[in-house]
């Protein structure tokens, strides 16, 4: 069974992952005096045989950018990455985001990117902000705008009501807001994924805490209106801290719309004292769920049905390092025929971690 949710046939039933090979991007490599890092969402056009990969770099060295690349597989390995423009993301005035020392107020924090071939245009999410800078406390409401091939505004999408950073603790939380963006019904419909809960539907996900929910929203590609949200309920964080009351978290780092109402959904775990990140892709189904639009308190609330999740690949299971993976697309057909899958992680600019892009045949 295929569909166009890329622009050409690409697959909607997915069985497994299998792991082919792994491509190391060096620490420190400069692209147009750019410094290559903090790759935190890729997408595939499969006319021009192009990538585009976002930067979540907050205009600290360089402006907010996202780069095009050619990935060149080669039989089921990944032959080279090889960088071919970088452009720098702007405002709605045209100019380019500043660093958040120079103006936290319009300062972006990139995350997700996807292309949509209908319109010849991108989409781009934003995680806003609250946290005290420059000696105030700075408010950002999280995003999510269309821009053209060179990085200039051209429309953006609703926000919903639950979704504007506030002061107190309701709304989202800070650095956990809309991580991943996925296309669907041939680009009528956009998916946006909240990395944590919100305030108002309970704690974060923790090592004795499952099924923290997170929401999914669905809108309407032509009105930039949203349409439902769904509920997804999270894995407890996988490892415990060191020390135990050390910093962990597990969330939704991306998405990707295999269909109409089905998602491959990243949840990433990360506690410090551990040297990797517990990678886990999850095939969801959203036929059954409710829309939890109007409701609240969704870690009490038992009278919603969430979304069904099945397992596909515990990246664990790999048994090699695994870092911040933030990025995920279905790329071009390998020699047997089955599509590719790519994950790109983010090394957060840090020597540290390490900018991998895996590679996977996705078995119907």
């Amino acid at each position: 069974m295929r569909s166009s949710t890329s622009g050409n046939a690409v697959p909607t039933a997915i069985s497994a992952l299998k792991f082919l090979d792994e491509y190391e991007i060096p620490f420190g490599l400069k692209y147009s005096n750019t410094w290559v890092g903090g790759l935190s969402g890729i997408d595939y056009d499969r006319k021009n045989n192009r990538y585009y990969i976002i930067c979540d770099e907050r205009s600290a060295t360089s402006p907010s950018r996202f780069y095009t690349a050619a990935i060149r597989i080669k039989g089921n390995k990944i032959d080279t990455v090889q960088f071919t423009g970088v452009h720098t993301m702007r405002m709605q005035n045209g100019k380019a985001f500043p660093s958040l020392k120079e103006g936290a107020q319009e300062a972006a924090d990139p995350e997700s990117i996807r292309f949509n071939p209908k319109t010849n245009r991108l989409v781009w999410s934003s995680e806003g902000d609250r946290a005290e800078r420059n000696g105030r406390v700075n408010i950002k409401d999280p995003w999510i705008w269309e821009m053209d091939l060179n990085g200039h505004y051209l429309d953006s999408f609703a926000l919903p009501r639950n979704m504007h950073v506030q002061t107190i603790e309701k709304g989202p939380r800070v650095n956990g807001v809309f991580e991943g963006l996925g296309f669907a019904d041939n680009y009528k419909t956009l998916f946006v994924s909240v990395e944590e809960p919100l305030y108002e539907d309970g704690p974060r996900a923790d090592v004795e805490y499952a099924g923290a929910p997170v929401r999914i929203i669905k809108y309407d590609v032509s009105t930039k209106k949203p349409l439902a949200e769904y509920a997804y309920l999270l894995d407890a964080v996988a490892h415990q801290p060191v020390p135990d009351n050390g910093f962990r978290v597990n969330g939704i780092s991306e998405i990707l719309a295999i269909n109409n109402n089905r998602l491959l959904v990243i949840e990433r775990s990360f506690s410090i004292g551990n040297a990797h990140c517990t990678i886990k892709i999850y095939r969801a189904d959203l036929r059954d769920a409710t829309d939890v639009t109007a409701m609240s308190g969704l870690n009490k609330n038992k009278t919603y049905r969430p979304i069904s999740k099945k397992l596909l690949l515990n990246l664990d299971s790999l048994n090699r390092y695994i870092d911040n993976i933030e990025g995920i697309t279905i790329g071009p057909r390998l020699p047997d025929g089955n599509f590719s899958l790519l994950l790109i992680a983010d090394n957060n600019f840090s020597k540290e971690e390490k900018t991998q892009v895996f590679l996977f045949e996705i078995i119907p």
